[in-house]
């Protein structure tokens, strides 16, 4: 329907499997996001997850479970500040596994829906997919320097590794040390964030650093493995790698994750600014003037954020499809819902609120070489955007570069212009900080 790109309001149908009557729509009382449904081994009970807020994609998704046959809610998890990604029933009914975000980590859960209390599984790392058989949980897991392996719970036993699927292929690689972090970031609340020494790490060196802006915004860079933005490519590249998780990151509690809407160029700002003053403090090995700012999609924002409100923090920048024009965006976009919310709803009705954090307006104050990347087929930040930064770097007689893929969307996903995008950004990085 005509209101896709503006309603995050997904519902959960009954359909008879013989189709001898029309679908029921159990969750048509709620305007935003249903999700998941999945019926309990015995079929007594339905469990789905749900957000409160229609038009806001990055709501905290809580567990509801309900009586199967009458719809009645029998239990939630409204009371836990966390937004479950996916769960799973336990063999016995009783429980319900689900995984989150959470301090930079993305463990599973036990949940015990009589009484709603909860225990963690897993470690550190990032839990991508899992199953459960009878007693036992079978999970992928990856992190900051391992790519996905699977892991086994058995009964109440500690989770026991079962594949080295990249073993041979790992055989001779050294990745970077990951470290988390904390500092106080903005209004005096405390921010995580990451480094990553280089794979050559020496002590008594100074390294040139990757300063990388995750995207979202409402996500974490955390402890996770990534074929696209990997921390460990410019640690391998001689690199030191840093990351914060600012204001409006998930796994932090839904009111952090708020705090970004309408806002997003004040907190998170300031959070980047501290978390990386923090980090040099910290980490002496890190070469504070020596260091290049990487971001995709809000990322990408953030350096032309970054341009024009920090211009003396970075040597360079790269800009992935970053949105450069909020009032073009506005227009333009697939997701209307996004920047409705975070910007204060639609355009012609408050233009104020989205031009107080456009790039647009400061780009008299851009000197900071970049690149900018962008594809074709993005219709979430269209290219025109990256052509407009581009324009805005080339017309001020910044040193600048446009790498345009003409079959790529938002992401860049293909084998070989992966290693294309890799090649780039490497040789840019290279050129202004070695």
């Amino acid at each position: 329907g005509r209101t896709e790109p503006w309603s995050t309001n997904f519902d959960i149908y009954r359909v008879p499997a013989d189709g001898n009557s029309a679908p029921v729509n159990l969750t048509a009382d709620n305007a935003a996001w249903d999700a998941q449904p999945a019926f309990s081994p015995d079929g007594k009970l339905l469990a789905h997850i749900a957000m409160d807020r229609p038009g806001f994609e990055a709501d905290r998704f809580h567990l509801v479970v309900r009586d199967a046959a009458t719809g009645a809610v029998r239990f939630t998890t409204r009371d836990w500040d966390r937004s479950i990604a996916a769960f799973r029933f336990s063999a016995d009914g009783r429980q319900i596994y689900a995984v989150t975000e959470h301090l930079g980590q993305r463990p599973i859960w036990s949940i015990n829906i009589k009484d709603g209390a909860r225990r963690m599984l897993t470690g550190p790392g990032s839990v991508t997919e899992f199953d459960v058989a009878g007693d036992r949980i079978l999970f992928a897991m990856q992190s900051l320097t391992s790519p996905v392996d699977l892991y086994l719970i058995a009964g109440r036993a500690a989770p026991r590794r079962l594949t080295e699927v990249n073993a041979a292929r790992l055989a001779d690689v050294r990745f970077g040390e990951p470290e988390q972090f904390s500092f106080a970031g903005a209004g005096g609340e405390q921010v995580y964030g990451y480094v990553v020494k280089p794979w050559n790490w020496e002590p008594g060196k100074k390294y040139p650093v990757a300063f990388i802006v995750h995207g979202g915004p409402q996500s974490s860079y955390a402890n996770t493995w990534s074929y696209r933005w990997n921390p460990e490519f410019y640690a391998g590249a001689g690199y030191a790698a840093v990351f914060i998780d600012f204001h409006g990151s998930q796994g932090y509690g839904q009111a952090f994750t708020d705090s970004i809407s309408r806002d997003w160029g004040g907190k998170p700002l300031e959070d980047l600014q501290k978390g990386f003053a923090a980090a040099a403090e910290r980490y002496s090995w890190l070469d504070r003037n020596r260091a290049c700012a990487l971001g995709a999609s809000y990322g990408g924002y953030m350096m032309n954020w970054i341009e024009g409100n920090w211009p003396d923090g970075f040597r360079c920048l790269v800009n992935h499809a970053g949105v450069f024009d909020h009032r073009t965006m506005y227009y333009s976009t697939e997701e209307l819902w996004f920047v409705e919310w975070d910007q204060g709803g639609p355009y012609y009705d408050n233009p104020a609120a989205h031009e107080k954090s456009n790039p647009a307006n400061y780009v008299s104050a851009w000197k900071t070489p970049m690149l900018v990347i962008h594809g074709a087929l993005d219709y979430r930040i269209p290219y025109p955007q990256g052509i407009a930064t581009f324009t805005a770097l080339q017309r001020r007689g910044i040193e600048s570069r446009f790498l345009f893929f003409p079959d790529e969307n938002h992401w860049i996903s293909k084998p070989a212009n992966s290693l294309q995008w890799y090649d780039e950004v490497l040789h840019w990085l290279d050129a202004h900080l070695k």
